[in-house]
């Protein structure tokens, strides 16, 4: 089962305990001091292991890769893995729960599943050796946003089947912080932790910072003043004014995690806090393509397109080619070598078709952040009139938003989305805490179209 490289994969070395300050290259992981030649040649080493391992021990992809007439042995450059199938979420379904397999269940350690509030629930498992990678670049993640061994780490992902909490707590752990395991829910109690434990880190989705943000000054507690010096947010999509945002009332450095569990879990991908210019992929265990989303060729860097990742050190279920559907692009590395891939702004399946018009809800939000009077918090509602389909933006009002400006902001939101996304919307300014607050990922759309 091993893979046959002499690549280090340790992530816990420490950094300089100054949150921002540039990296001692000497303190990073060897991985994340490789030059680029050196990280292609594991590239390569490992991806023609994770075919062969898939090919002879998955079903499904022994079929997919017969059917389109390539073996492992095909692989001979790293440009040679678009010759191979890809994997989509419908896949991960249809071959429910334990299909994905690659090794007997005896050496499966852990398995996580998606909420299948869709269908069938995605269903992953791990080694030991898995968990282990797992810990490990989550924990490379953290450090890269700033944190240190010694810190403590407010987890506020939801633990259980979802990968985010239990991912977040490992890594954090690895890197030898101490965990603050609070999952989600129960805000105020959350509060009452954050201001009594003074933990200098959150791990926890965007939005529900937000509402973590409302409950301090609901209390009566100047965010600004808490022990928080840096937030590690992700699991949904989240803008530049969203993270402008979240740093002007928290004071803090706000960082990007990605991750999903098909890939991992959380620890994939990471912005350094030094940068803040993208996510830095650890492409030491994850190799990235970015596709054309209709012809699905893949694109040169610095287009944007669907991301797709292939594993290069999963035991349990390796996953070439998988289809995130999450938008973005790869670019060249900065305060690392690996490549960076931009804040994903949207999903290619959450993207609203709204009379021919292609609609993101973070164009959405763009609008809403860039005004004064609105809180941001909002969700849009589809509807049907006749053979038309119709969005409405309801939003909430800050606290001082009077009658006057909220009806002038009704008009502007209007105006504004018709200027620069190019449909017409309605727009609901609705009192302060009108909208159900979030406890883990937002529920932004509410489709009330007929089926």
């Amino acid at each position: 089962m091993a893979i046959h490289d002499t690549t280090p994969q340790s992530a816990g070395a420490a950094l300089p305990q100054r949150l921002g300050q540039a990296p001692d290259p000497q303190a990073l992981d060897p991985a994340e001091r490789m030059s680029v030649d050196e990280l292609r040649a594991t590239q390569l080493t490992r991806l023609k292991w994770t075919l062969k391992h898939a090919y002879e021990n998955v079903p499904l992809y022994k079929r997919k890769f017969d059917e389109a007439g390539v073996r492992p042995e095909d692989l001979r450059t790293l440009e040679d893995l678009a010759l191979f199938p890809h994997t989509t979420k419908a896949d991960l379904r249809d071959t429910y729960p334990f299909g994905m397999f690659a090794v007997p269940q005896e050496q499966v350690s852990r398995i996580h599943a998606s909420s299948g509030t869709t269908g069938r629930p995605t269903v992953v498992g791990y080694t030991k050796e898995d968990i282990d990678t797992w810990a490990g670049v989550v924990a490379r993640s953290v450090r890269a946003a700033g944190g240190r061994p010694g810190h403590k780490v407010h987890v506020s992902y939801g633990y259980g089947l979802f990968t985010g909490g239990l991912g977040a707590h490992y890594g954090a752990e690895k890197l030898g912080c101490t965990v603050i395991p609070a999952s989600g829910g129960q805000t105020a109690k959350q509060v009452q932790l954050i201001q009594d434990f003074r933990p200098e880190i959150i791990m926890v989705t965007p939005s529900y910072m937000l509402t973590l943000m409302d409950e301090f000054e609901r209390q009566g507690i100047d965010p600004r003043t808490t022990s928080l010096k840096t937030g590690i947010f992700g699991a949904e999509p989240w803008t530049e004014q969203m993270r402008r945002e979240i740093e002007e009332r928290f004071d803090i450095n706000a960082v990007d995690i990605y991750g999903l569990s098909e890939v991992m879990g959380p620890g994939v991908a990471n912005e350094c806090v030094e940068t803040k210019d993208g996510l830095h992929i650890w492409e030491d265990h994850f190799y990235p393509e970015v596709l054309d989303p209709v012809s699905h060729d893949v694109l040169p860097d610095g287009d944007n397109g669907e991301l797709v990742f292939t594993s290069l050190t999963k035991q349990a279920m390796p996953i070439i080619r998988y289809r995130t559907r999450d938008l973005t692009t790869l670019r060249p590395g900065t305060a690392r070598p690996m490549r960076r891939m931009d804040k994903v702004t949207g999903r290619s399946d959450d993207m609203i078709i709204l009379r021919g018009v292609n609609v993101f809800p973070t164009q959405i939000e763009e609008v809403i952040l860039g005004l004064d009077g609105l809180a941001p918090h909002f969700q849009l509602v589809l509807t049907r009139d006749g053979r038309l389909d119709r969005m409405a933006v309801r939003v909430e009002a800050a606290p001082d938003c009077t009658a006057d400006r909220r009806v002038s902001l009704s008009k502007e939101i209007v105006a504004t989305v018709k200027d620069k996304v190019g449909v017409s919307v309605t727009v609901d300014v609705v009192d302060p805490e009108g909208i159900e607050r979030s406890v883990g990922k937002f529920r932004r759309i509410i489709d009330q179209r007929p089926r």
